[in-house]
């Protein structure tokens, strides 16, 4: 099923947020951070851009997803749970013992998971490599990347940028989540990124500004981006790290956090009276 208008799209990010975080209750601990802020990207994505099948999750010609921040892993898990990959009962066993769900997004153990991810940097690699494959493949589909403004520290990053500028890989869609906040700090105060879509302009990208927590603006970067040939594009998501979840919004160093379990319930709560609010709107 393909969605498209606002309404949907939001009923969807909300269904994400909020499996995320009952995953999060769950466990007592984890990446609360940097995968909330992604939700509404993925919501995108899986609700209105991507091909895919959840009963062929290795299809040839299916999109594929890296998510090059690799500990947004959970929020990713909780997308593909709702589109079928995986009984929704599995996200709580979230980096528990035996699990399928590790705490970084794992190719071998996750169905739907398109790259192993997490060592921050590499991804870029792996989706780079992906598209170059499937267009000397022949095959017209698309491949999406997702990175953090932290990940940017790395060399690798920028490695890839000129990399796959040079080789004109249009049918490559990136995204910077620029939630403003690494593992230690804010990104200004650590290694301060600047104008991020200029950067990657200079190397040759096809550039966007968006808000990253309002999902027609993000659907609407993607579908300017697919008529640009002969560049790749990036999506720079103005996001805020832990969004949605106010009480982990206001917690500074959101990366990995254990939960406060009252707020934490209540956090639930408030999510679900939002998606019945909106659902029986």
């Amino acid at each position: 099923m393909i969605l498209e208008n606002q309404e949907e799209l939001e009923r969807f990010a909300l269904q994400i947020r909020l499996q995320t975080m009952r995953t999060f209750q769950n466990l007592g601990f984890g990446h609360a951070g940097g995968a909330l802020s992604v939700v509404e990207t993925l919501a995108v994505l899986y609700g209105a851009v991507m091909k895919f099948d959840p009963q062929r999750p290795d299809w040839p010609d299916r999109d594929w997803l890296v998510v090059s921040k690799g500990h947004a892993g959970p929020a990713v898990y909780s997308t593909l749970a709702l589109k079928g990959y995986f009984p929704v009962e599995d996200l709580l066993t979230l980096n528990t013992g035996g699990t399928n769900l590790p705490s970084h997004c794992d190719h071998n153990k996750t169905t739907g998971i398109d790259m192993t991810t997490g060592s921050l940097g590499q991804g870029v690699s792996s989706a780079i490599g992906i598209a170059l494959g499937n267009r000397l493949d022949g095959r017209d589909n698309y491949t999406y990347l997702v990175i953090g403004d932290g990940e940017c520290d790395e060399g690798q990053v920028w490695e890839g940028a000129m990399f796959a500028a040079h080789h004109k890989l249009d049918r490559l869609i990136a995204f910077v989540d620029v939630n403003k906040r690494q593992l230690d700090g804010y990104t200004k105060d650590i290694n301060d990124l600047g104008d991020v879509a200029a950067k990657f302009a200079s190397f040759g990208w096809e550039t966007y500004d968006v808000d990253g927590a309002d999902v027609m603006d993000i659907q609407n970067a993607i579908l300017k981006a697919k008529t640009v040939e002969g560049k790749p594009k990036m999506i720079v998501l103005d996001t805020v790290k832990g969004q949605g979840v106010p009480f982990v919004e206001q917690i500074e160093l959101n990366h990995h956090i254990v939960l406060d379990k009252e707020l934490c319930a209540q956090s639930v709560k408030d999510l679900e009276q939002q998606l019945e609010s909106l659902t029986t709107s």
